[in-house]
C-alpha cells in the first residue's frame, strides 16, 4: 500500500512541475487508484502484485467511498455557492450613474482630448455593458483595460479558480488570490483600479441554458476562452442575438483577433472555423507553452477594438484577422469573408450594411 500512496506522490508533484491543472493531476491519481483496485478485484490472493498493493481490495473500496463522499459534499458546496454568486451578480446595480464627477473627468482626460471619442464617447463608454469571457491569459488584460478605459458596466463569467501556473501571464491576479475564484480575484483588482465602473462576476461555466439570457443583457461580447465548446456556443448565441463579438486565441508564440459581426456584414466565427481540429493540433497552452507576455498583447488589442465600437471610433476589425507574430515581431492582416452556407449565420446575414 506504501508503494501506490508513492506513486500517487510522485504523479502529483510530476504534474505540479509541469503546470497541469489541478484537475489532471487529480484524474491520474483516479486512474492509478482504479488500476489499483481492479490489479485487487482481479488478480489471485498471494499475488505479488496484490501483495505489493495492499492484499484487500476491501481497504481500497472503503477508500474510494469516503473520496466520493468528500467530491459529493465539495461539489454540492460548489453548487450552492454558484447560486450564491449569481444572486450577488444580479443585485449589482444595472447601470452606472449618468454623468462624471471631477474625478472622472480628470480620470479619463486623455480619451476626452482624442478627437474621435471626446466626451459623448467617453459617456457612450460609461453607459456601455461589455461580457468578458473567460478571466484568464486574454481576459485578464481586456477586462484590466475595460474598466480603466471606464466601461460602466463589465460582466465577466468563468468557472474557474487562480492557480500558480496562472500567473505568468494572468497578470490581472497575484499571488495572494490562488485558491480564489478567478472571477472575484477579478472583480477586486478592477474595482480597486476603478471604482466607478461595475463589475457583475458569474462564477459558473458558460452553458446552453444560461448563454442566451446573460447576453441579451449586454451591448458586446468577448470572447477569452481556451476551448472550442465554448467559442461555438459564444458565437453562435452572439450572432443569433446581433451583438457583436471580439475574440482571440493564442498558441505558444502566436496569436490572432478578430471582431465577428454577421449582422453587419462581417463573418461569423464558424464562417472561418467551420469544426474544431484535431486535439493534437490545437494543443492547450499548459500542453504547448506560450509567452507570457502574449495575452497582454492580444488581450489589450481586444479591449481597443471594444472601445471603438462603442464609441464608433477608427475602423474596426470586421473581416479581418490579425496575426501577431511575437517570435519574429511580425503582424499581417488577412481578408476573412462569410460563408453562405454556414449554418450559424448563412441565412441571416446582409440585413445591416458593414460598418
Amino acid at each position: 500500500m506504501f508503494l501506490v500512496f508513492a506513486m500517487a506522490g510522485v504523479l502529483w508533484g510530476i504534474g505540479a512541475l509541469m503546470g497541469a491543472p489541478r484537475s489532471t493531476r487529480i484524474t491520474m491519481i483516479g486512474v492509478l487508484y482504479l488500476g489499483v483496485l481492479v490489479i485487487q478485484l482481479t488478480l489471485p490472493d498471494g499475488s505479488p502484485l496484490r501483495m505489493a498493493t495492499g492484499e484487500s481490495p476491501a481497504l481500497w473500496l472503503i477508500i474510494g467511498g469516503f473520496a466520493a463522499l468528500i467530491f459529493a459534499y465539495r461539489r454540492g458546496l460548489r453548487l450552492l455557492q454558484d447560486r450564491a454568486d449569481h444572486a450577488r451578480a444580479a443585485d449589482q446595480p444595472d447601470a452606472p450613474r449618468k454623468g462624471f464627477s471631477d474625478t472622472e473627468l480628470n480620470r479619463y482626460a486623455r480619451h476626452i482630448v482624442l478627437r474621435e471619442i471626446g466626451g459623448p464617447g467617453q459617456s457612450l463608454l460609461k453607459e456601455a455593458k461589455v461580457l468578458v469571457i473567460g478571466a484568464g491569459g486574454l481576459g485578464a488584460p481586456a477586462l484590466q483595460y475595460l474598466a480603466a478605459a471606464g466601461v460602466g458596466t463589465i460582466g465577466v463569467i468563468d468557472d474557474d479558480r487562480v492557480e500558480n501556473a496562472n500567473l505568468q501571464r494572468q497578470v490581472i491576479h497575484k499571488d495572494q488570490s490562488i485558491g480564489t475564484p478567478k472571477v472575484f480575484s477579478a472583480q477586486a483588482e478592477m474595482t480597486a483600479q476603478n471604482p466607478h465602473v461595475t463589475v457583475r462576476p458569474y462564477h459558473r461555466r458558460l452553458t446552453e441554458e444560461i448563454a442566451s439570457d446573460l447576453f441579451a443583457d449586454y451591448d458586446l461580447i468577448l470572447d477569452g476562452t481556451d476551448n472550442f465548446d465554448t467559442r461555438y456556443l459564444a458565437n453562435r448565441v452572439a450572432a443569433e442575438q446581433g451583438i457583436p463579438l471580439i475574440s482571440g486565441a493564442l498558441s505558444q508564440w502566436e496569436g490572432q483577433l478578430s471582431v465577428f459581426d454577421p449582422a453587419r456584414g462581417a463573418p461569423c466565427y464558424q464562417c472561418i472555423f467551420p469544426q474544431a481540429p484535431a486535439a493534437e493540433l490545437a494543443p492547450s497552452c499548459a500542453e504547448a507553452g506560450v509567452l507570457g507576455p502574449l495575452p497582454g498583447v492580444i488581450g489589450a488589442m481586444m479591449a481597443t477594438e471594444a472601445i471603438k465600437i462603442i464609441t464608433d471610433a477608427g475602423t474596426v476589425l470586421r473581416g479581418q484577422m490579425v496575426i501577431y507574430d511575437a517570435l519574429y515581431g511580425e503582424s499581417r492582416i488577412i481578408a476573412i469573408s462569410p460563408r453562405p452556407d454556414c449554418p450559424v449565420c448563412g441565412g441571416a446575414r446582409g440585413h445591416a450594411p458593414a460598418a
